[in-house]
């Protein structure tokens, strides 16, 4: 059996599998015009792609306690009906997952609520690339990066699975972070909606989907990806 770097590897959903700002965004403009707030621009609403929705609200719109619970039960409605299909695989994401999966397991990571999530992966037909599926929980008690990570380490050795050395691939600060707190370095998805300055801390980072195999499975690296530390 080859031997590799890491033994799993914990996947990042919105910005890394999916691009998904479009019903994000999308869905969060409609809803905080229904509730007569304020809409940022779009270079901020982008910004809520991918950490826990609340962070956003109140980090990038200012809304929080009571009226930021009243915004994300209705973005949650309003998503889960059509918003969260209104979204792609970037393209060669499926095929790069493929290749890595048929040598090491793969987890799901994802600030989205877990069955959102899985609706997701089941609609794109990406399910089965998974070991195990990590998301927030329903009531947000879980949704913090960290707290997800966590739980993708403890769903994959559940099933079985070595988690000696795991690895965490995402596009923004918050996989960065998140990840760090349970020592799992992270590669930088550099297709996705992270700024540059989000790469700190990362250990690499691949600029396209065909480069991260070679990352993630200790190969000689593509032409684009490139090394961070």
């Amino acid at each position: 059996m080859p031997s590799h770097p890491f033994t799993v590897a914990l996947i990042d959903l919105d910005g890394t599998v999916m691009d998904s700002a479009p019903g994000i965004t999308g869905t969060l403009a409609l809803v905080l015009t229904e509730l007569g707030l304020p809409v940022p621009s779009p270079a901020r609403l982008l910004e809520f792609v991918g950490p826990p929705i609340l962070d956003g609200l109140r980090d990038i719109a200012g809304v929080q306690g009571a009226e930021a619970q009243r915004v994300l039960t209705a973005y949650r409605t309003r998503y889960r009906a059509a918003g969260a299909f209104d979204a792609a695989p970037y393209p060669g994401v499926e095929q790069a997952l493929r290749e890595i999966g048929a040598e090491i397991p793969l987890a799901l990571a994802t600030s989205k609520p877990e069955s959102t999530a899985l609706r997701i992966l089941d609609h794109f037909g990406l399910r089965p690339l998974f070991t195990a599926v990590a998301g927030a929980s329903e009531d947000e008690s879980r949704s913090r990066k960290a707290e997800v990570v966590e739980r993708a380490l403890l769903l994959l050795r559940e099933a079985g699975a070595d988690t000696a050395r795991p690895v965490m691939v995402g596009d923004r600060s918050h996989d960065v972070e998140g990840a760090a707190e349970h020592g799992v370095p992270t590669i930088v998805a550099g297709w996705g909606y992270g700024a540059p300055e989000e790469r700190a801390g990362a250990i690499g980072a691949a600029e396209a989907p065909a480069d991260l195999p070679p990352l993630v499975l200790g190969r000689a690296a593509a032409g684009s990806a490139s090394d961070v530390r």
